[in-house]
C-alpha cells in the first residue's frame, strides 16, 4: 500500500527525469550543429588545399614556361648574333652558349612533365575533394533540417511535460514538495526509492525492521536512514 503523497510524488518523478532528458536533449542540440559546422569546415579546408596545390603547380609550370621561352628568345638572338660575326672564337663562343641553353630548355621541360604528370594525378584527388563537398553540404543541410525539427518537437514535449507537472504538484504539500525537489537534485534523480529485499534501492543499505514497518503501515512519509531518500515499497 502506497500512502496518496507517495504515489503523487513517484508521478512527479517520472515526469521529472523524462524532463530532465528533454532538457538535455535540448541543451545537445547547439552541440550536434557545431560538430556538423566542424565537420563542414573541414571538409572545405580539404578542397581549399587540394585547390592551392592545383594552383601551386600551375604556377609553377607556367614559370618553367616563361623559363623556357625566354631561353628560346635568347638562342634566337645568338643564332643571329652568330651570322653576324666574322670572328671564329666569336662563333663558337655563340655556338657553345647556344647549346648550354638548350640543355637547360631539355632540363626545364622535363620539368615541366614531372609537373604536368602530377597535375595528372591531383586531378581525381581534386575531384574528390569537390564531390565530397558536395556530398558534405547536403547530408549538412539534411542533418540540420532534422535537428530543426527535433527542436520544435523537444520544446513541444518539455512545455506539455511542464504543464502537467506544475498540476501534480499543485497536489502536494509544499513541505514535502520541497523534500522531494531537494532530494532529486542531490541523488541524481531519484528522490523516491523502492525498497526491495529490505535494501533501499537508491543507496542498496539494507532497512532497519522498524523502517520496513513504518513503510508498510503508509501513516506517513519515511526517509532511508542511509541516503535520506522516500522509501516505499515495492510490489
Amino acid at each position: 500500500m502506497l500512502l496518496p503523497s507517495v504515489k503523487q510524488l513517484l508521478i512527479i518523478q517520472d515526469r521529472d527525469r523524462k524532463l530532465r532528458t528533454l532538457k538535455l536533449e535540448l541543451k545537445n542540440v547547439p552541440l550536434e550543429k557545431k560538430a556538423l559546422d566542424s565537420k563542414s569546415q573541414g571538409i572545405t579546408a580539404n578542397l581549399e588545399a587540394a585547390k592551392l596545390r592545383a594552383r601551386e603547380i600551375e604556377t609553377k609550370r607556367k614559370d618553367l614556361e616563361n623559363e623556357v621561352r625566354a631561353r628560346h628568345d635568347r638562342i634566337g638572338k645568338y643564332e643571329n648574333q652568330k651570322l653576324e660575326t666574322r670572328k671564329n672564337d666569336e662563333y663558337q663562343a655563340y655556338n657553345h652558349a647556344i647549346e648550354s641553353l638548350k640543355k637547360e630548355i631539355a632540363a626545364l621541360e622535363d620539368q615541366e612533365l614531372e609537373l604536368m604528370e602530377a597535375m595528372e594525378q591531383h586531378k581525381p584527388i581534386l575531384a574528390q575533394a569537390e564531390a565530397d563537398l558536395q556530398s558534405t553540404k547536403a547530408s549538412v543541410q539534411r542533418l540540420f533540417v532534422d535537428l530543426d525539427a527535433k527542436t520544435v518537437t523537444l520544446t513541444a514535449q518539455t512545455k506539455e511535460m511542464e504543464d502537467e507537472r506544475a498540476k501534480l504538484t499543485a497536489e502536494v504539500d509544499e513541505d514535502l514538495l520541497d523534500t522531494y525537489q531537494r532530494l532529486f537534485e542531490k541523488k541524481d534523480g531519484l528522490a523516491v526509492a523502492g525498497v526491495a529485499n529490505e535494501s533501499c534501492q537508491g543507496c542498496h543499505v539494507k532497512s532497519q525492521p522498524h523502517i520496513i514497518h513504518a513503510i508498510k503501515a503508509a501513516k506517513e512519509i519515511v526517509h532511508c536512514l542511509n541516503c535520506g531518500r522516500i522509501l516505499y515499497i515495492e510490489n
